[in-house]
């Protein structure tokens, strides 16, 4: 009886041991899982910023055309005044 007690307790002991590593692998899973969707998140961010640069400068080249049609009017403008 003795001995089935021994191994009942080391069966008991080595259940406690693998319900503890699945669930630190379970654990890391999740995390793992979290920073692939923070990547996938980083990824469309960056894209995103990447399209708004696009827009930006070409925001920022119209208003250089502007400003040097502005400039023409006004000096044509200048010009018949004198």
């Amino acid at each position: 009886m003795e001995q089935f007690n021994q191994l009942i307790n080391n069966q008991l002991k080595t259940m406690e041991k693998l319900l503890l590593l699945q669930s630190e692998i379970e654990r890391c899973q999740d995390i793992e899982k979290q920073l692939l969707q923070e990547e996938s998140e980083a990824v469309t961010i960056q894209e995103e910023i990447q399209l708004k640069k696009q827009e930006l400068k070409c925001i920022h080249d119209m208003f250089e055309r502007q400003t040097e049609e502005v400039i023409r009017y006004f000096q044509q403008g200048q010009a018949a005044v004198q």
